[in-house]
């Protein structure tokens, strides 16, 4: 990165706050794949002058997964211990690309005493266009096929469809729906703590299934809006040979691109 990014604790040293926390999470701190989610989306704030701030050494998971499978009492020890953290630094807005760190910060935190106002980056880049902060060109996928797919804890947990097919569909790209899509859309197979084990058996993989469906309609790119459906549907591309016919990438990604960042 050619520009330094502040944590909380910097900002606090100044007697200052930024405008939105930026919530990292594990994928995007330690997965390389996402790692480059995070580069993108924080290229996009630098460019535009959004003042954002992350953790740092401060911030550690959120407790989905534990909590996914089953072990409340190690999830409510990493929430408390987060909430403490957020709490000292008087945090409001909360911006995060993953949407299970987005589902878990926004709807299970409050009962434990974090409450924040916790966004999706694509809601947040929707937000930014909106008042005329952000400006999206076509670019490089004008006219390209792109088809989107739903993350479970974005879509049907949080019923938030329209902010990335808004981003989507400035970039003058031609989307296309899946079959199942929105309400009616089909998990890649991570969530619920699946990312971390191996599948039961059977006759087909979810992730399989779900970029089998995608590949239907030969799009140039499959856009994500999450970490784990990205990882996914990446080995489902890798699966069928067409890893040098469609990217997927995540939509942060598409609109840093457009902008050349």
């Amino acid at each position: 990165m050619d520009f330094n990014i502040k944590t909380m604790a910097e900002y606090a040293a100044e007697g200052k706050s930024p405008e939105v926390l930026f919530w990292v999470g594990c994928a995007g701190s330690f997965d390389d794949r996402a790692k480059k989610i995070t580069k993108a989306f924080c290229k996009i704030l630098n460019k535009i002058g959004v003042e954002f701030a992350v953790l740092g050494q401060e911030e550690s998971c959120t407790g989905d997964p534990a909590k996914r499978a089953g072990n409340e009492f190690i999830f409510q020890m990493m929430a408390l211990t987060n909430i403490e953290v957020l709490n000292a630094y008087e945090v409001k807005k909360i911006v995060t690309a993953c949407p299970h760190c987005f589902n878990t910060l926004k709807n299970e935190y409050p009962n434990l005493g974090g409450n924040y106002e916790v966004i999706h980056h694509t809601q947040f880049l929707k937000q930014l266009m909106e008042e005329g902060r952000l400006k999206i060109e076509g670019g490089a996928f004008r006219g390209k096929k792109i088809t989107f797919h739903d993350p479970c804890y974005l879509g049907r947990a949080n019923d938030e469809y329209e902010a990335p097919r808004v981003l989507l569909e400035k970039l003058d790209a031609e989307l296309v729906e899946m079959k199942r899509c929105k309400t009616n859309g089909l998990c890649c197979g991570a969530g619920g703590a699946q990312m971390f084990k191996e599948p039961e058996k059977g006759k087909k993989d979810i992730n399989i299934e779900r970029t089998e469906e995608a590949l239907s309609f030969e799009p140039k790119v499959i856009a994500t809006g999450c970490p784990f459906c990205n990882t996914m549907m990446t080995d489902g591309v890798k699966h069928f040979n067409k890893n040098e016919e469609v990217a997927v990438k995540d939509i942060v990604e598409l609109l840093a691109e457009a902008e050349d960042l």
